[in-house]
């Protein structure tokens, strides 16, 4: 089968490996589409950065170099192996790419298995992954789509299910302000989470003015917070109380401090997004306002489920910030996502 291999920091190559087959308890997917993540960025362009080192056995799934990549990915069942009981040829799905966590950490017993530092997820640190023809996954990584739900929307989930859990993780309510900083596709899928629980009065900050374009298009309310006013536009939009949480997923220091800076008292940041560089903070506006900052990291299953039932309700539009490629194509892809061209790419990769 034909699949896309990571050998080193930007040596990827689409090259024939073997077709996996499913053990007791596994399932065999034909992929349908797959898509590049931010994280897949970081293992093309910056492998050395990434928090374990991925020429060395996982030490849980015994994954390493070269690694299929792919964890955003949604497909048809083909195969099933022996107790699978949940899940039958034929069904289509996304699937949850983590394969196994410790169980022991303080993340894994607090119930945040997605905390735990030898998480092993598909595409990432376990053998196999969503940019190739086929994979094999958990039985219970499979999470069946309705009708209503196209294949190329279940490869969104993944990434729709990380903002769904910034949201959740904002404590936000119906008929609160909240601002999106950052018009990527996790920023994106804030804006339709934000939206989808009822929080009609959101502001997107964004730089580019592509991102805001196609922001403006689906019918969000965006900002320049370069060369507009963002305190004034926050004001205008809350009658100048100030946001009730930010959902910071632009991954600059700038954007976090903007955000506290508009937050109401008591409001709540929840940064979404890697930082590659340090910041300096100023805590005493957290003090003085009993403001807050949390971290938002993946999902729960149940979020997973949570937003493939709000797909089916007609929350999520992709028009304008989703396109789609073919596996073959994934070099490029990847350097039009780094350049900033562009939000979201799906690759058809079967």
């Amino acid at each position: 089968m034909k699949a896309a291999v990571l050998y080193g920091q930007e040596d990827l190559r689409v090259e024939d490996v073997e077709e996996p087959s499913p053990g007791p308890g596994q399932i065999k997917i034909r992929n349908a589409y797959a898509g590049i993540c931010g994280s897949d960025l970081h293992f093309y362009f910056a492998l050395d950065s990434m928090p374990f080192d991925p020429t060395q056995p996982h030490p849980l799934t015994g994954a390493r170099l070269p690694q299929i990549l792919g964890h955003e990915f949604s497909g048809t069942v083909v195969e099933v192996g022996e107790g699978v009981t949940t899940v039958a040829v034929g069904d289509r799905g996304a699937v949850h790419p983590m394969v196994v966590a410790c169980g022991k950490c303080p993340g894994c017993r607090r119930g945040v298995p997605m905390t735990c530092a030898l998480m092993g997820a598909l595409g990432a640190s376990a053998i196999g992954g969503g940019l190739s023809e086929y994979v094999v996954a958990n039985e219970f990584q499979f999470h069946r789509l309705p009708d209503e739900v196209s294949l190329a929307d279940g490869a969104l989930v993944e990434p729709m299910s990380v903002a769904w859990h910034g949201v959740a993780r904002s404590n936000v309510t119906a008929g609160g302000t909240a601002l999106v900083a950052g018009a990527g596709p996790i920023g994106i899928g804030a804006w339709f989470a934000l939206k989808a629980h009822g929080v009609e009065k959101i502001l997107v900050s964004e730089p580019s003015s592509e991102r805001r374009a196609l922001m403006a298009a689906l019918g969000a309310t965006v900002v320049d917070p370069i060369g507009g006013d963002l305190s004034a536009a926050v004001a205008d939009l809350t009658d100048g109380n100030g946001l009730d949480t930010v959902l910071e997923a632009a991954g600059v220091g700038a954007a976090l401090e903007s955000g506290i800076a508009n937050l109401a008292l008591t409001g709540r940041v929840v940064v979404l997004s890697l930082h590659e560089h340090p910041m300096t903070l100023q805590p005493t506006q957290l003090m003085m306002g009993q403001k807050e900052v949390v971290g938002a990291v993946g999902y729960q299953d149940d979020e997973f489920d949570a937003v493939i039932a709000a797909m089916a309700e007609g929350h999520y539009d992709t028009t304008g910030w989703v396109e789609e490629g073919k596996l073959d194509d994934i070099v490029d892809a990847l350097h039009q996502l780094r350049s900033g061209e562009g939000a979201k790419i799906l690759l058809r990769v079967s």
